[in-house]
């Protein structure tokens, strides 16, 4: 994803910053996919303790995630200076999450069976943690009644699956068993860890992107806005315990795992989508750009270029914000402005019904869209301002859930 110029000044947010997670790493021509996984890790600012099984060193070695992790490397129960040796099991303990990518079928069916006769199977079971599985094999292997047997136990047994996704595998084959991609087990690890959160119990809905109104078959009316600053308080309220649905116009974003992902491309299909999706909500961030206009008209066939140019007619959409109810829901409204932009946010507080509004000036540097920061001011419906620093957009998120949350009943 692209940045600002200036992203580098700003702090980052770490959403995993001094977690413990527990990676370990089975036999399977994706244990490349480990290594890129560890660092996806790291890099969220979590400690990674990796345990490699003796199979899966025949793939991949130590050294690749020393290098990663800059922490050692467990390979075997009996190392002399492992932290599982013998009856010392501190990774088990202190483990925020234990994650096992990949997964083959001989280790989901010997953590199905409680085996604990390697480094990792003792990890599992020592571990009061929550875990994650994620899968890779061949398709044939997966559908086996054995392993889905296997799967389902441990998901009886409170496991969460990263369910592998569907492609060409290493066989040729064509077929279900690819490991689910880092960023996905990674988001995945965010939402485990933090769903006893502040947030937890709460059900969430953030609306994200620019609506596209369609013109013709061909061309559609829309709006510069990405979708990054919706897809980060969808991923900031998951990391702290909701149950989060996005809405979301078309982006060039990778759906956020744990997260359940509607997509509403036209205003109409937006509101529809949103309305549903609120009626037992607590709270309703409403971080898309819908388009104000629409064409008067839509043509059937591809509008043809004419010399005479073309005149477009277009219709005034309603603003339907106010009328998104549910039986407790809290509402936050954003306002994407060119100059003094909390003085223009003011009066969209109380016409929306919104506890407070997210006012921004898309003409900042740092705060337009596409940036992966921003720079917000809070205005609540008594004009009172709050003014933000330039911050990530991660960070920006939580900074609306924390100033949302007294409000929830």
């Amino acid at each position: 994803m692209s940045g600002s110029s200036n992203s580098a000044e700003v702090p980052q947010f770490l959403p995993l910053k001094d977690r413990k997670i527990v990676l370990g790493v089975s036999g399977s021509i994706a244990a490349y996919k480990a290594a890129d996984l560890a660092s996806k890790l790291v890099q969220a600012g979590a400690q990674v303790d990796v345990i490699l099984t003796e199979s899966a060193q025949e793939f991949i070695g130590k050294s690749t995630f020393a290098a990663l992790t800059h922490r050692p490397v467990t390979t075997g129960l009996w190392e002399a200076n492992s932290p599982l040796a013998i009856d010392h099991v501190s990774l088990a303990i202190e483990a925020d999450c234990v994650v096992v990518a990949p997964a083959t079928a001989n280790t989901l069916a010997k953590l199905a069976l409680g085996l604990s006769d390697d480094a990792l199977g003792a990890t599992v079971l020592a571990t009061s943690a929550p875990i994650i599985v994620a899968p890779a094999m061949d398709a044939n292997m997966y559908a086996s009644d054995a392993v889905q047997q296997n799967v389902a136990t441990l998901r009886d047994r409170g496991v969460t699956v990263a369910e592998p996704g569907e492609g060409r595998l290493a066989s040729g084959l064509i077929g279900k068993g690819r490991m689910q991609e880092p960023s996905q087990i990674a988001g995945l690890a965010r939402k485990v860890i933090g769903r006893s959160g502040d947030y937890a119990g709460r059900k969430v809905v953030v609306s994200a992107g620019g609506t596209q109104e369609p013109l013709d078959p061909v061309r559609y009316i829309s709006n510069r806005s990405s979708g990054k600053m919706g897809y980060a308080l969808a991923e900031a309220a998951r990391d702290r315990g909701a149950d989060v649905t996005l809405v979301t116009a078309p982006t060039a974003l990778e759906a956020p795992a744990g997260i359940s992902v509607v997509p509403a491309a036209t205003v109409a299909s937006m509101r529809e989508s949103v309305m549903s999706a609120s009626a037992y909500a607590d709270l309703l961030v409403m971080a898309a750009a819908i388009s104000d206009f629409s064409p008067a008209e839509v043509a059937p066939e591809k509008i043809k270029k004419d010399e005479s140019g073309l005149t477009l007619e277009l219709a005034k959409n309603e603003d339907w914000m106010p009328l998104v109810t549910g039986r407790k829901l809290v509402k936050v409204a954003f306002a994407a402005e060119t100059g003094d932009a909390a003085a223009k946010a003011a009066d969209k507080v109380a016409s929306k019904g919104a506890v407070f509004t997210v006012a921004n000036d898309v003409s900042e540097a740092g705060s337009g869209f596409g940036t992966d920061t921003n720079r917000v001011t809070f205005v609540d419906a008594s004009g009172n301002t709050e003014p933000m620093p330039l911050m990530d957009k991660l960070a920006v998120a939580h900074a609306i859930l924390d100033r949302a949350l007294p409000h929830l009943i």
